[in-house]
């Protein structure tokens, strides 16, 4: 590859779980343009995954931490400064889960305590994770923080349940929190809004499939995939995007803006010969 973007820079990658992650993708992106990344995952995702192999194909260490535990995001920045030999320019979130959609609970009947865990694995674990490397002072000026995100958090989406509620708080939480990352040290802060996905969460939604079929006929462009969302967190990791932040950016074909397509309405129309 002859241009490298993220020659000399280093990061955290949280969430890579098997070969559909996008934040699996991400790495292997970032390590191509030149990174040095810690990878992480909470201690039984890695046991289901098999990011020991993502490790020794990029060259990384894996350090386990659950993105909601303080003590586990303390210990994660300090080892992560100390192994790549110096602050960091770029985290990237990429933790969802919802125990209400695993155990199909529907949305006006949540399980409240699930609902709580949800929430604080999907939402305010980008908090924490903020906030710890705020007060370890882990960043680079003008690093870059993402989370990956849904339209849902914009538009009802009725099977996407509570996480549609949890990606709306994590939108919020960037554009807070992306305030005082820019005054203090120029880190910038967004989250990408990406098609459907067949990742291992997404596809624990009911009626993915479909949906995906759904949302690739309504997009200009077609569906975005994984490998080409990785490839726009490279570049918002880059310096080329240094004054993007506190943004929702969507990635996805243009389905954000359109009303209707030509495909959708075809289905629903009557053959005019008849």
């Amino acid at each position: 590859m002859s241009a490298k973007l993220l020659e000399g820079k280093r990061g955290i990658i949280f969430g890579a779980l098997d070969e559909n992650s996008i934040a699996w993708k991400v790495a292997q992106q970032a390590n191509e343009h030149g990174a040095k990344f810690i990878l992480t995952n909470a201690p039984v995702a890695l046991r289901m995954g098999a990011i020991n192999k993502l490790a020794e194909q990029t060259g990384s260490e894996v350090i386990p931490a659950d993105a909601t535990n303080m003590e586990d995001l303390e210990n994660l920045f300090k080892q992560a400064e100390e192994k790549l030999g110096g602050k960091l320019d770029f985290v990237l979130h990429s933790i969802g889960m919802s125990i209400n959609v695993r155990k199909g609970q529907h949305y006006t009947d949540l399980n409240y305590d699930w609902m709580a865990k949800g929430w604080d694995i999907s939402a305010v674990s980008f908090h924490k994770v903020m906030q710890t490397a705020w007060k370890l002072d882990s960043m680079n000026e003008w690093g870059s923080i993402m989370a990956l995100t849904y339209m849902a958090a914009q538009r009802t989406f009725p099977d996407y349940n509570d996480m549609a509620d949890n990606k709306s708080y994590l939108e919020s939480i960037a554009r807070s929190f992306g305030y005082h990352w820019g005054v203090r040290n120029k880190v910038r802060v967004n989250t990408i809004s990406q098609s459907p996905t067949a990742t291992t969460a997404g596809s624990g939604v009911k009626g993915f499939d479909g949906f995906i079929n759904y949302a690739d006929k309504m997009s200009p462009l077609g569906n975005a995939t994984a490998d080409e969302c990785a490839g726009y967190v490279i570049t918002m990791f880059s310096d080329l995007t240094r004054k993007v932040t506190m943004q929702n950016l969507y990635h996805d074909g243009g389905f954000s803006n359109v009303g209707v397509s030509d495909a959708v309405m075809a289905q629903f129309m009557n053959n005019e010969s008849e």
